[in-house]
């Protein structure tokens, strides 16, 4: 197995981005800040569409620039714009999203991560250099999209985080299978640009029902009629 110093330069490159999607998805779970989280979460897509640009270069797969390109749109422009605009129609635009125990949630993240590589040591000794430690990150990706889907109160957060968590299943296809068909591929994209839209409509009717969107709220409702 090469080290990372014997890899390629665009390799390398690839390895590198990956770590910093694996930091920015540390920092949505760190931060508080609703607006902060969406702008975060639009980093996550930009890196993400930066990888599978790279991707189709070393691999020569010219359907994985459209993946890049549908990728740089929607996650990294469209959706984050599409949640700034509903947060700021809603007034939670500038509102903070407390996280339960951020010490001990960002210490279970980091052991996911560290059992994540784990998990995947036996197939990384098989795997072509590209997707070593992708396998891994897209893995890590997911269980810390979950966590977060765990850890915080506010509705559009946890869309964000389950974002988050497609991102995940994304990368590990882009760099484990080189991508999926292209129908597959699109399909993926107009559910995404879907979900977003509904998760908008449905922000708006928490919100006139209860008048917030905690999710909490949202439970202390159901025991109350219960």
């Amino acid at each position: 197995m090469d080290t990372y110093a014997e890899l390629p330069l665009l390799q390398q490159a690839i390895q590198t981005l990956a770590a910093l999607v694996l930091v920015s998805s540390f920092a949505l779970l760190a931060q508080s800040r609703v607006i902060a989280t969406i702008q975060i979460f639009a980093w996550q897509g930009l890196l993400l569409a930066v990888i599978t640009t790279l991707i189709a270069w070393e691999t020569g797969l010219t359907h994985l620039y459209i993946s890049a390109a549908l990728t740089l749109v929607l996650k990294a422009f469209f959706v984050p714009w599409l949640l700034i605009r509903q947060a700021r129609k809603l007034g939670i635009l500038r509102d903070f999203d407390a996280i339960i125990r951020p010490g001990i949630t960002l210490m279970a993240a980091g052991s996911l991560v560290i059992f994540c590589y784990n998990v995947v040591l036996p197939i990384q000794r098989f795997a072509q250099s590209i997707t070593r430690d992708a396998i891994a990150v897209s893995l890590a990706l997911v269980m810390i999209g979950m966590l977060m889907l765990i850890t915080r109160r506010k509705a559009i957060t946890q869309v964000v985080a389950f974002m988050s968590l497609e991102n995940g299943l994304f990368f590990a296809a882009i760099s484990a299978t080189q991508g999926m068909p292209m129908v597959v591929e699109l399909g993926v994209a107009f559910d995404v640009l879907i979900a977003a839209v509904i998760f908008g409509i449905f922000f708006f009717h928490i919100r006139d029902s209860i008048e917030s969107l905690d999710v909490d709220q949202l439970n202390r409702l159901a025991e109350t009629d219960e």
